[in-house]
């Protein structure tokens, strides 16, 4: 099967491989950007280290909880505990933070382009960048939205307001009892709309972009698309990775671009169409702009 053939990284130099991808960008008829963590990892937005201990040193000390992402799993005792923790998480990764350099660089390449963006991140960074949000599929969910922790209906709430009274009252890693979210048409507790397991609410938004994207994709399979991988790690490569190895696969006139510090890799059925460049993406947006 082709997703089961060995992958290599590419051979040629950092630099032949900069100048490669600037007049894939330029060229191409439409670019399909495939973002995962390594984007706003890259813009500074990391889960563990000193911007954890700065946040959390409180959490850390009493549960032992190493980073953002093990603690988004922690069994805390009480939704009280649970809230305090999340409207934390959800505030200084949603709330309380600008674009990242590596997004507003990326619109600078792409804003006069034919471009569509599916993405795995939940932080809201491609807005926050001003991408335009009709061509936008955040996949996963959004840290800027809650649904009903049973999903006994489809749709998501925004956040935001509740989320900085919540920050502002909690104490002792505490929110009051009576700021717990609540759904209004059960009256369950309210959750995170993140893919996490087979609770997870896929509203009108999703499904259009969804639709969004899929026409992307079809209206251009067989013209000389670009597809742009940022940053995708290897705990979710179905919905990025592995698309676009295929469309680039089935595509004569394709081209396909990597770009991750640590992890390129490309198959060997594609390695004439694509590139593959291993450098923190920062330093790729901005040398792609000189």
């Amino acid at each position: 099967m082709f997703l089961r053939t060995r992958t290599e990284k590419s051979i040629q130099n950092y630099s032949d491989n900069i100048n490669l991808l600037k007049e894939k960008i330029e060229t191409a008829d439409a670019i399909l950007i495939g973002a995962g963590a390594g984007m706003s990892t890259s813009s500074g937005l990391t889960y563990s280290g000193e911007r954890f201990d700065k946040h959390f040193s409180d959490f850390r000390d009493k549960y032992g909880i190493k980073d953002m992402y093990s603690g988004s799993f922690y069994p805390f005792n009480s939704l009280e505990e649970y809230w305090a923790w999340w409207s934390r998480h959800i505030f200084i990764n949603r709330y309380g933070v600008s674009a990242g350099k590596p997004y507003q660089d990326l619109l600078k390449l792409v804003k006069d382009k034919n471009y569509f963006v599916i993405t795995t991140n939940v932080d809201h960074q491609f807005q926050l960048a001003c991408f335009d949000k009709k061509r936008l599929f955040y996949t996963q969910g959004d840290y800027g939205l809650w649904q009903c922790s049973k999903a006994c209906h489809n749709k998501t709430y925004d956040n935001e307001d509740a989320v900085r009274q919540m920050v502002s009252a909690q104490k002792n890693m505490r929110i009051p009892t009576e700021l717990i979210p609540k759904c209004p048409v059960c009256g369950v507790p309210m959750t995170m709309n993140l893919r996490c397991d087979d609770s997870f609410v896929q509203d009108d938004g999703w499904y259009n972009a969804a639709m969004r994207y899929n026409e992307f994709v079809r209206r251009y399979k067989n013209q000389n698309i670009l597809f742009l991988e940022l940053g995708v790690g290897a705990n979710t490569p179905a919905i990025i990775k592995y698309p676009f190895w295929q469309m680039t696969a089935q595509n004569k006139n394709a081209s396909y671009a990597c770009v991750n510090l640590g992890m390129p890799c490309v198959p060997k059925e594609i390695e004439k169409q694509a590139i593959c460049i291993d450098a923190d993406i920062g330093k790729v947006m901005t040398e792609l702009l000189l």
